[in-house]
């Protein structure tokens, strides 16, 4: 004999399920542009078979079906891939934070333009060459300072630029360190809170989303392994444990440096250090040769015999002083940069005054990019601009229209001379010209973009794909999901079909059957 109201619990735990996999089903659509959201799925099973019920036991093959039930919900996740993503984030992190720092170095040199340092060193060699032309004209003289101190001007807004990317990048390490910090107390929480719910038997399948975006955030940031444990995710840091269980340990920025090149290895706080350390620092290394070297890196020069040097000069060991003063023959000696050579010659004045050093130090310190300046004495008269190289007469007079040391100033654009480091580290190239110089250091910086940029396109394009290959198993389909929908939407509907057919036959059962005789 079988229960009458077997096929009715039947239906009715049909009807639960479907319902339970239609409501699962819409919040997958609901959260198909949610970031982070991993679809999830419910898992049917066929419920507990019973033997059909009997005087006896039954002779019928088989046992008797009690229906469906859904045993858990649960996210679809592939943890393999969720490891791949972190680690190509990290490096996406670092490729992304050092491409956007040479791009900001690219900015602030603006190389080649009308407006870059460049095009005005060469326009303060052209006002030399103008100037040899015309020496005693006051319009080429004011011309030379102007475009000088547009020169100087340009190094150290240079300069300044470049400091302020440093100080932004050092800015930015501590701003990371607290978004690093908020990210581990999260995680924390929410390992606490995934705990909990677990015990009781659910799936806290949202709340794990949520940390694992969260996790996926923080690999961008630093490089990170991550375990998990039954009391949640630990995360550390080259060895260094950032999360265990319930508890975090908080960084900041003066431990991130620490740890660099040690335990810190990649992600954005690493780009930041070494866009810094490696980048600006270098580039504000060469920016200060390059201006140190303008004013005092060694080069040749030939004076020309009949020349005067002022007296007292000493040149290459030699002093020069009485009629040794006047050269019988060429004479070639190595001076220290602009600076001394313009010392050589006279001004305007009479009686015959040497020139002053033509840059001199804004703090009375080595001349470095951010210190480099026009001599006030020139900046406040043209006429202390020295292109003379010859006296005459008693008294001793300058000779009117000579133009033997701004010829000699002009041919510095193609001299070389051996560029000195005021701040003792490297030059980009040991000698050449000033041109040569800062060609290859605008060439270096070039070559490291370029590259730069090419790491991370390639380490976008890996993370994009291995984000497919996750998105292809962890997102939300909307075509997958409507299919579904339909397909529950049909089973709950067939299985309210048979509860009413149950409860037809039960109706008959009870209220149309043993009438007869009554």
């Amino acid at each position: 004999m079988r229960s009458t109201f077997h096929s009715l619990e039947t239906s009715k735990r049909a009807l639960f399920t479907q319902q339970a996999a239609l409501q699962t089903t819409g919040h997958n659509i609901a959260n198909a542009s949610t970031a982070g959201y991993s679809r999830q799925r419910v898992n049917m099973q066929a419920t507990r078979p019973i033997e059909a019920i009997g005087m006896s036991h039954s002779t019928i093959p088989g046992q008797l079906g009690t229906g469906v039930e859904f045993s858990s919900i649960t996210r679809i996740r592939e943890s393999f891939l969720d490891s791949q993503y972190r680690n190509n984030s990290q490096d996406q992190g670092k490729w992304s934070i050092q491409t956007d720092t040479l791009n900001k170095l690219e900015e602030i040199f603006n190389e080649p333009s009308e407006t870059g340092i460049r095009t005005l060193v060469n326009n303060y060699w052209k006002s030399w060459s103008d100037l040899a032309q015309d020496p005693e004209n006051i319009t080429g003289r004011k011309i030379l300072r102007e475009n000088t101190l547009a020169l100087v001007d340009a190094i150290n807004l240079s300069n300044k630029q470049l400091g302020d990317l440093e100080r932004d990048l050092t800015d930015n390490i501590g701003v990371k360190a607290n978004q690093i910090n908020t990210i581990l107390d999260n995680v924390s929480k929410l390992n606490l809170e995934i705990t909990r719910i677990s015990a009781y038997g659910d799936n806290p399948n949202d709340l794990q989303d949520q940390r694992d975006l969260l996790v996926d955030q923080l690999s961008k940031i630093v490089n990170i392994t991550v375990t998990d444990t039954p009391e949640g995710y630990d995360i550390s840091m080259g060895g260094n444990a950032l999360v265990t269980g319930q508890t975090f340990i908080p960084v900041d920025a003066a431990g991130l440096q620490g740890a660099y090149g040690t335990a810190l290895t990649s992600g954005e706080v690493y780009g930041m250090i070494t866009s810094r350390d490696s980048y600006v620092r270098d580039y504000q290394s060469q920016l200060n040769t390059f201006a140190n070297s303008m004013a005092n890196g060694q080069f040749t020069i030939t004076i020309p015999a009949g020349s005067v040097l002022p007296d007292g000069v000493t040149l290459n060991g030699v002093t020069y002083s009485g009629a040794s003063r006047t050269l019988a023959t060429a004479l070639t000696v190595p001076v220290n940069g602009i600076n001394q050579l313009h010392t050589l010659g006279y001004t305007l004045e009479q009686p015959p005054t040497p020139g002053v050093p033509f840059f001199t130090s804004s703090d009375g310190g080595p001349i470095t990019a951010a210190t480099i300046r026009l001599n006030p004495v020139i900046e406040k008269s043209p006429d202390a601009i020295a292109t003379s190289m010859r006296t005459a007469g008693t008294p001793e007079q300058v000779v009117p229209g000579n133009n033997t040391l701004a010829l000699l100033m002009a041919n510095i654009k193609d001299t070389k001379m051996n560029f000195v480091s005021p701040d003792g580290l490297a030059p980009v190239i040991g000698n050449g010209t000033l041109d040569d110089y800062y060609r290859s250091v605008i060439g270096q910086l070039g070559v490291q973009s370029q590259d730069a940029k090419r790491q991370a396109t390639n380490q976008d394009a890996i993370v994009a794909q291995v984000d497919s290959r996750r998105q292809s198993v962890s997102g939300v389909s909307l075509d997958e999901e409507m299919s579904d929908l339909i397909k529950f939407q049909h089973a709950y509907n067939a299985s309210a079909r048979v509860m009413t057919s149950v409860d037809e036959l039960l109706d008959k059962v009870i209220n149309g059957m043993g009438v007869v005789g009554r």
